[in-house]
């Protein structure tokens, strides 16, 4: 594990697993920490891949003090790392807001990188709009900020329930949620930058593979923007989890692993 400068003495956390396979970084959604990947990031080492992790700015480990949470921001992040690491030509993986954070870093990784996994993936269009009627509104972030800013542990308590389509563990619950309690209030302006991002034209000019991983029942980012999203991409394949919801990795994790290794050994 290690820190990373990032911004005027700020840092972010991560993690550096070796292996001779493909190097794959894995990164969070909103609120979450590198932690969320705990029972995928084991696998992926008995694979023989290298694996890095990392907590996002104001997420986790990281400081929780940067001036600049855009996803812009996060997506330089990941590029730092992977110099700074020397990776050559990783797969980078991110779920949820990740996956914008994952499409920004993609395409400032150019031709040091050799694909796009979108696990429930926010992107290209987090939010609807006349010509992207998949989500909810802008409105409906900010109210959900709001909702967090009066009752921070009660309304992230309730997106910890929202995740999995099937109820969870109390344990699985309570790991959850204590991701999301580790979160500075700067970190809810990531969400809002995502709220009014759009990343169509960056995805669709994407040259390396993209595989889709999304839950049918996803409660955050819908399906139809998954099918939307794929038909965007040059070289695109979706994957569907009839039965689950935001965090396939979690609630399919079987199937989950053999898309991903599966892509990874390709």
């Amino acid at each position: 594990m290690g820190y990373l400068e990032v911004e005027d003495g700020r840092r972010v956390y991560f993690e550096h697993h070796r292996g001779s396979g493909r190097a794959i970084v894995l990164i969070h959604g909103w609120g979450a920490t590198g932690r969320c990947w705990d029972t995928i990031a084991p696998a992926l080492r008995a694979n023989g891949n290298e694996v890095v992790l990392l907590d996002q700015r104001a997420c986790g480990r990281s400081d929780n003090d940067f001036a600049d949470v855009t996803i812009s921001a996060l997506g330089s992040d990941v590029v730092r790392l992977v110099e700074h690491l020397g990776l050559s030509a990783p797969v980078v993986n991110g779920w949820s807001l990740g996956g914008a954070v994952a499409v920004d870093a993609v395409a400032k990784l150019g031709a040091n990188c050799s694909g796009l996994i979108l696990t429930g993936g926010a992107t290209p269009r987090y939010t609807s709009t006349s010509d992207w009627p998949h989500g909810g509104g802008v409105d409906d972030v900010k109210g959900v900020l709001g909702a967090a800013a009066a009752d921070r542990a009660n309304t992230f308590k309730s997106v910890a329930e929202a995740v999995c389509a099937e109820p969870q563990t109390p344990d699985t619950l309570a790991w959850l949620w204590g991701m999301f309690m580790e979160m500075g209030p700067i970190g809810d302006e990531s969400l809002l930058d995502l709220a009014e991002l759009d990343q169509r034209k960056i995805l669709g000019a994407l040259s390396v593979p993209v595989l889709f991983l999304h839950g049918r029942k996803d409660g955050f980012v819908p399906f139809s923007g998954a099918e939307a999203a794929r038909d965007l991409c040059a070289d695109a394949r979706l994957v569907e989890f009839p039965g689950a919801g935001h965090a396939t990795f979690l609630e399919d994790r079987d199937t989950y692993l053999a898309e991903v290794t599966g892509f990874l050994n390709r």
